[in-house]
């Protein structure tokens, strides 16, 4: 874990991501439950190849995937976002 400071967003009790500010850019943890991984797996080619890499190479520990997803341009933040918004459980895939 980076030190320092972070922004943790919750909705209802439920942490949705967690923003960790670097020089230029920030690290966002999204971490992807059992619940949410058939829809992020659908959702998964419409995003960069930069997020779709880690994802799959990252292995589930207790049933979830932590992802530290650098976010350092527009692309990458519209993939998070895609990621919050099933967290959500607010993504609709016909809306991208």
């Amino acid at each position: 874990m980076q030190r320092g400071w972070n922004i943790k967003f919750k909705r209802a009790g439920r942490s949705l991501c967690t923003l960790y500010p670097m020089e230029g850019y920030f690290i966002a943890l999204v971490v992807i439950g059992e619940r949410e991984r058939a829809e992020t797996e659908l959702m998964l080619p419409s995003c960069t190849e930069y997020l779709q890499k880690p994802y799959k190479e990252t292995k589930a520990g207790m049933g979830r995937k932590w992802l530290m997803i650098h976010v350092t341009d527009e692309a990458v933040l519209e993939d998070v976002k895609k990621c919050i918004a099933i967290r959500r459980g607010k993504y609709s895939s016909k809306a991208k």
